[in-house]
């Protein structure tokens, strides 16, 4: 941090919780002092006691991940680290996902990224997801989230594969967003996964899905079915029939395992409990009055922006504003008591 900032031991200002699982609650804000320099909190100190070792095991990882990468370009800043959790700078960018990077020059220091962090002898282990690439302002490469990373003390065979692996997962970025700038050597290394890494496929692949998806409520997906059509209408004649329900909008999101939820924005001044018995069976899983409902300039609901509020999609949201400055003020209550917290979507 600059000299003209604030001692890392300044207090934490909370503004947008982000993701919470059974592991971390990951919180973005400010310190007190430097409204302008924005942060990440990974919450560790309310967990079910269960869980507090594999956390901090995670956490550990994280810690000394990011204490080997300090200094590296496209890295996050370890801050400080207390009982309270971890807290990071934050890294301004667009996720992979939505910024589909078309330019070479993303994918060279993507490269040059992974080399650095080679040379300081971290692995990340978990760059096959896009939402851990970022696209900066100024157009290069950054990398988040270093809960899965190593820090070898040794260069030998389990380093090397490991490497190749963090390789190979960018070049599969590669492959879906610029597929045209594949060189042969890369295609072929596309197709030929490490042997660890086809054992674990057929092996640790199954139980980790079985933990994340069965045992810790992560989402699996979008599903298929339409709630929405099936259950709709009778959710909202029930609740349009009340005098103090001024509108409803329905939008899905992934349930823990599989399957779809129902999530239902009621403009209302009711609160939710009384929302809850007035609904008819079956219930929506979550039911968030707000006071009202973000529009369109002919005064139908922002269906767009309150499905990405229901599936927890705020870094989609935030584009979406960028588009519609206006969009900002009558979301953010929304945003702040939403009631999807996920933070994660495996897929098949």
């Amino acid at each position: 941090m600059s000299q003209s900032s604030p001692p890392v031991t300044a207090r934490f200002l909370p503004e947008t919780t982000h993701k919470r699982d059974i592991f971390s609650e990951t919180i973005s804000g400010t310190l007190d002092g430097a409204p302008d320099t924005p942060v990440v909190l990974r919450k560790l100190d309310r967990l079910p006691i269960y869980a507090r070792p594999i956390a901090w095991a995670l956490a550990r990882k994280e810690i000394n991940g990011l204490r080997a990468v300090d200094g590296i370009q496209g890295c996050p800043t370890l801050l400080r680290v207390d009982k309270t959790g971890l807290l990071r700078s934050w890294t301004r960018g667009t996720p992979l996902q939505l910024a589909k990077p078309s330019d070479p020059a993303w994918y060279r220091d993507a490269r040059r990224l992974l080399r650095e962090m080679r040379r300081a002898g971290v692995t990340h282990n978990d760059i096959a997801k896009p939402q851990n690439w970022l696209m900066t302002p100024d157009g290069r490469a950054a990398v988040i989230d270093f809960q899965l990373a190593t820090v070898h003390r040794r260069r030998g065979p389990l380093y090397r594969t490991m490497a190749r692996e963090d390789l190979r997962h960018l070049l599969k970025q590669k492959r879906a967003y610029a597929p045209h700038l594949l060189t042969p050597s890369e295609h072929a290394m596309l197709a030929h996964k490490a042997i660890p890494a086809r054992i674990w496929m057929a092996t640790g692949k199954r139980a980790y899905n079985f933990i994340t998806r069965r045992l810790m409520n992560w989402s699996d997906g979008e599903g298929t079915e339409d709630r929405i059509e099936r259950d709709g209408p009778a959710l909202r004649s029930a609740l349009m029939a009340h005098p103090q329900v001024t509108d409803i909008t329905l939008s899905t999101y992934a349930l823990p395992a599989k399957g779809v939820g129902l999530y239902a924005f009621v403009e209302t001044t009711l609160d939710a409990d009384t929302l809850r018995d007035l609904a008819p069976d079956p219930k929506p899983e979550l039911i968030q009055p707000v006071v009202a409902l973000p529009r369109t300039q002919d005064g139908n609901p922002r269906i767009d922006a309150l499905h990405l509020i229901a599936a927890n999609r705020l870094d989609e949201l935030a584009e979406l504003q960028k588009s519609d400055p206006t969009l900002g003020k009558t979301i953010a209550p929304i945003v702040k008591t939403r009631l999807n917290l996920t933070d994660r979507v495996l897929r098949r």
